[in-house]
């Protein structure tokens, strides 16, 4: 498969596993890298086919950092902003769910997180 099949596969779990959670007020990207927002804010995007950005409060991203170093991580670019990296060939799609529901939280204003349990 060609690395454009490859991202586009990579984005399309992501866009599957936020579709089955019902979360609202997501929408894709037209920029560059696929990704997905909420209000604006960036939930997610690809780095390349193998790597997420994730939203993710600072605390947060320390903690998964320390539990599980060989799925999430961060570069220099990352070191002191809310985005943490994760390995999509690292985890199953049960804990990347979780991940994205809890990015959706921290970045979804208020008016849309009242319709989500």
């Amino acid at each position: 498969m060609t690395e454009a099949g490859d991202l586009e596969r990579a984005f399309a779990r992501i866009v599957q596993l936020v579709d089955q959670r019902g979360l609202p007020g997501v929408s894709r990207s037209s920029g560059a890298s696929p990704a997905l927002l909420v209000a604006d804010a960036t939930l997610a995007e690809l780095q390349d086919e193998t790597v997420l950005a994730l939203a993710c409060p600072r605390h947060q991203k320390v903690l998964l950092m320390d539990i599980s170093p060989k799925v999430y991580f961060e570069t220099d670019q990352q070191i002191g902003q809310n985005i943490v990296l994760v390995h999509l060939d690292r985890i199953d799609d049960e804990e990347l769910s979780l991940r994205l529901h809890d990015a959706w939280e921290y970045v979804a204003p208020d008016n849309l997180r009242k319709y989500v349990d």
